[in-house]
């Protein structure tokens, strides 16, 4: 990180790789995303430009969260994102400045409330079904 309160490009290269080898061995979620991904270090790099387009207006990111998560539905719960959250916050207190490390948290509760409303909410139609 250029200060001690900004995020930047080496800042995520840094933090991305890290948090994502707590991911990979954590009992709750780690099978999952173990399963999910093929080949880490190609994940690792779209991860660090999803996060730098989110963070930095990179625009370097080209991809859809929603539809990479959507592809494993069946296998994600919400309380996997309680999870993933925790992790995600201890490793960029860890990691990062205060500010720095509020930021992120702050837009991944938010990335993680929109893919649940994307992968969970379903609205019932008036006869009572639900629409899917």
């Amino acid at each position: 990180m250029t200060r001690d309160d900004q995020i930047d490009e080496a800042a995520l290269e840094r933090l991305i790789p890290a948090f994502y080898a707590r991911v990979r061995a954590d009992a709750d979620i780690g099978p999952l995303f173990n399963a999910a991904v093929h080949d880490w270090p190609e994940h690792l790099e779209k991860l660090v430009a999803f996060w730098s387009s989110v963070m930095l207006t990179a625009g370097r990111y080209k991809g859809s969260p929603v539809a990479g998560h959507l592809k494993h539905r069946e296998a994600i719960t919400p309380a996997m994102f309680d999870r993933w959250l925790a992790i995600w916050a201890g490793t960029t207190n860890e990691l990062l400045a205060p500010d720095a490390a509020k930021a992120l948290q702050a837009k991944a509760a938010s990335i993680a409330e929109s893919l649940q409303l994307a992968l969970f909410f379903r609205l019932a139609d008036p006869t009572g079904r639900r629409a899917d």
